[in-house]
C-alpha cells in the first residue's frame, strides 16, 4: 500500500492519477474529506481506503506491517494566513508526527515542502542543506516549512529513505478549488477566457506603470 496526504488536493490528486497509470493501485488517500469540491479529483481515481485526517496515526498503526511508502503531500498552504497556531498544527507538528511514524516502522518517506522557504532568495535557490538555516521566509506558510526542514535535518532517528521536494510553481487540473490560492496561470486562463486578457498585480514601485496583458483564448 502507498499512503498519499493531501489525496483530495491538487498535487495529491494528480500524484495518485500517475500511481495509478503506473499499475500502483492500492492507495491509502488521507486528507480532511469535508470539502465536496475536492471530492471530485478523486472521482476517477483507483483508491483502497479513505482515511480522514484526524485519525491516520490510529490507522498506520495498526496496519503499518501492509505500507510500502508515504508521500506527505497534505498542508495548509495559503500564504496569506498569518494565524501561526495553524501552521504549526498542520505543516510542523503532523508532519513531525509523521516522521517519527515512518521511522518507527521504516517506511520510506518523500515530503512536500516549499519554494516559500527561500523568501526573497538572497541565499539562492540551492539544494545545499547547509544553507537551510540561513533561509527567511516572508510568511507564516514559509516559515512552518523551513521549520520542518530544519527539524528534519537535526534527527538522528529518521525513515531509511527520505526526501523533501521544494515546489515552486506547480499549476494543472484539480485545483479549481483552490480559490485565490490557485495559480496564477489557472487565473490567467480563466481572465483571459472571459475578457481577453490578463489583470497583473500593481507595483509597489512607482516608475512601473500599470498595464494590462491582451491575450488570445483557443
Amino acid at each position: 500500500m502507498i499512503i498519499v496526504t493531501g489525496a483530495a488536493g491538487f498535487i495529491g490528486s494528480c500524484l495518485i492519477q500517475r500511481l495509478n497509470q503506473d499499475g500502483f493501485n492500492f492507495i491509502i488517500a488521507v486528507d480532511d474529506f469535508s470539502n465536496p469540491l475536492k471530492m471530485k479529483n478523486l472521482a476517477d481515481k483507483k483508491i483502497q481506503e479513505y482515511v480522514e485526517r484526524d485519525v491516520f496515526f490510529d490507522w498506520l498503526d495498526q496496519n503499518q506491517a501492509e505500507v510500502e511508502f508515504c508521500f506527505h503531500i497534505g498542508a495548509r498552504t495559503d500564504t496569506t494566513e498569518f494565524d501561526q497556531e495553524i501552521f504549526n498544527k498542520l505543516n510542523l507538528n503532523y508532519s513531525k508526527q509523521i516522521w517519527k511514524k515512518c521511522h518507527k516502522y521504516q517506511i520510506p518517506l518523500v515530503y512536500a515542502s516549499s519554494a516559500a522557504t527561500y523568501g526573497n532568495g538572497e541565499f539562492g535557490y540551492d539544494d545545499n542543506e547547509l544553507l537551510i538555516p540561513q533561509l527567511k521566509p516572508l510568511n507564516p506558510y514559509g516559515d512552518s516549512k523551513n521549520d520542518f526542514d530544519k527539524w528534519a535535518l537535526q534527527q538522528k532517528e529518521a525513515p531509511f529513505f527520505w526526501a523533501g521536494l521544494k515546489f515552486f510553481n506547480v499549476f494543472g487540473p484539480n485545483e479549481y478549488h483552490k480559490g485565490r490560492m490557485a495559480s496564477v496561470i489557472f487565473h490567467a486562463f480563466n481572465q483571459i477566457n472571459s475578457t481577453g486578457k490578463i489583470k497583473l498585480f500593481k507595483s509597489h514601485r512607482p516608475d512601473f506603470r500599470i498595464s494590462v496583458l491582451q491575450g488570445c483564448s483557443g
